[in-house]
């Protein structure tokens, strides 16, 4: 009776064993996925957010100078046209 606890203990802590360095082994494969798509993504431009919101503030302000500007030329045009 004694062999038998003895070898299904041994079985326990070989199934632990094998669990705890399957554990570590995917533990290990999602770090390494994660500098590889780190590594990727780093040499790619990529813009923040806050970047991203200023420039599109810019272009939305200098649209609304360019509309300014034509309709001043517009005018000018009228009144040259109408001497």
């Amino acid at each position: 009776m004694q062999s038998q606890n003895t070898l299904l203990a041994d079985f326990a802590k070989l199934a632990n064993s094998a669990a705890g360095t399957f554990a570590g082994m995917t533990r290990e494969a999602r770090e390494s996925a994660r500098e590889r798509m780190k590594e990727a993504m780093g040499g790619m431009d990529f813009v923040s957010r806050e970047e991203f919101d200023t420039v599109k503030l810019m272009a939305q302000k200098a649209r609304e100078e360019n509309e300014a500007l034509l309709a001043r030329i517009e005018a000018l045009e009228a009144r040259l046209a109408g001497k």
